[in-house]
């Protein structure tokens, strides 16, 4: 190490599911990797209360162990963390990249960029403390723990709608918060959710607060016309207002960012920029789940260990 500068071959930003299945691989491979996060490892789903749908647990798997499983197994092969890191500063451009910690500055040839995104929050009460026991926000991840049960979904767009279409095939009853007096969904499957003999549609309302009572969750939703207060019961409460793109770090450099902010790759998880990559949530795709996340880092690593 000269002038206080660590080299490695990959550093990775981002230690959620596509961060630690790229180190596991470039790891491996005996590449010096490199993963930073600003908070602890796992991304979302170690705030995940359960996890059911991902291949080889029969059972369900707590999201947090999980997480430290992926973090543990890409450590054993010699992946080194800065995690609760805050990264000051960016150098995406030139062959050599530059990440710097507080004020440790590392370089490397090769970057992914793995920060994920985040489901747009409500900023309601109640909102985070009952995230991942009471509130969802990810129907393909938390469905299944709601079977035959009541639910309340937040929104009326595209993504509220088809996650509602998956939900009617388990719950009991559905009841979507709209605050507008039509769906703001393609129509044909804004009709799907609405022909439903399960669902039922409260217009105009919006979310004030979300309660917990014992095992149900109580919703607190304000008719925007009259200003009145309604409570409504329900099992569950499952948000769907969009993502956000963890892009922050990024938006100052030559980086290429979609109209939404999410970064722009080819199918090998490759960016305009020569040596960077970007892979899971953060990055433009359709589907957003642990395994698709999974399935971009092990392209991007085995590209880069190809290269190298």
């Amino acid at each position: 190490m000269e002038n206080n500068i660590h080299s490695h071959d990959l550093i990775i930003i981002g230690a959620g599911p596509a961060g630690l299945a790229a180190a596991i691989y470039t790891s491996r491979a005996s590449l010096s990797t490199l993963v930073i996060d600003e908070s602890m490892a796992g991304g979302q789903i170690k705030t995940t209360h359960q996890v059911a749908n991902y291949p080889g647990f029969v059972d369900p798997i707590a999201g947090h162990e999980l997480a430290r499983n992926m973090r543990d197994q890409a450590a054993r092969f010699g992946t080194q963390f800065e995690l609760a890191a805050e990264i000051t500063h960016l150098q995406l451009d030139g062959s050599e990249k530059i990440v710097t910690v507080d004020d440790t500055p590392y370089t490397t040839r090769n970057i992914i960029i793995a920060t994920g995104s985040s489901p747009r929050l409500l900023n309601v009460p109640g909102e985070i403390e009952y995230k991942g026991s009471g509130v969802s926000y990810c129907a393909t991840c938390d469905g299944e723990f709601f079977k035959d049960k009541d639910v309340t979904v937040i929104g009326g767009g595209n993504s509220a709608m088809e996650e509602s279409l998956l939900l009617l095939q388990m719950v009991k009853s559905l009841t979507v918060i709209h605050q507008f007096d039509e769906l703001q969904a393609e129509k044909i499957t804004a009709n799907k959710v609405l022909n439903n003999p399960k669902t039922k549609i409260l217009w105009s309302h919006e979310p004030r607060e979300f309660i917990k009572n014992n095992e149900k969750m109580l919703t607190l939703a304000e008719n925007l016309k009259t200003k009145e207060i309604v409570k409504l019961e329900s099992d569950g409460i499952f948000i769907f207002a969009g993502m956000v793109p963890n892009t922050g770090l990024v938006k100052n450099t030559p980086l290429q960012l979609s109209e939404y902010g999410y970064v722009v790759t080819n199918e090998n998880m490759e960016t305009n920029l020569n040596g960077v990559y970007a892979a899971g949530d953060v990055r433009v795709k359709k589907y957003r789940q642990i395994t698709t996340a999974i399935n971009d880092g092990t392209i991007a690593a085995l590209n880069i260990i190809q290269k190298h």
